[in-house]
């Protein structure tokens, strides 16, 4: 049996730099993904506001798609974060 161990294997000490600029990262995709939260929130509001105003159904249509799209990103934003 072999003793010699790949690089792969053994963990990198890491610089300060190094995990500052992780941080910086994970907080990013967070505040992007809080963003994102937001304006979801705001599309579904302008939605909820056009149906209780008898507005046309393509609009709302389109408010309800653009929230949803926002609801995604957002998602996505705290999932990368999560893998930073």
């Amino acid at each position: 049996m072999s003793t010699v161990t790949s690089a792969t294997t053994v963990p990198r000490q890491q610089g300060a730099f190094h995990r500052f600029w992780r941080a910086l990262r994970q907080l990013f995709h967070e505040l992007i993904g809080a963003i994102f939260g937001v304006l979801a929130f705001a599309w579904l509001n302008a939605a909820f506001r056009s149906w209780t105003r008898d507005a046309a159904r393509w609009l709302i249509g389109v408010a309800i798609g653009v929230a949803t799209l926002f609801v995604f990103f957002a998602v996505s934003s705290f999932r990368r974060a999560r893998k930073v």
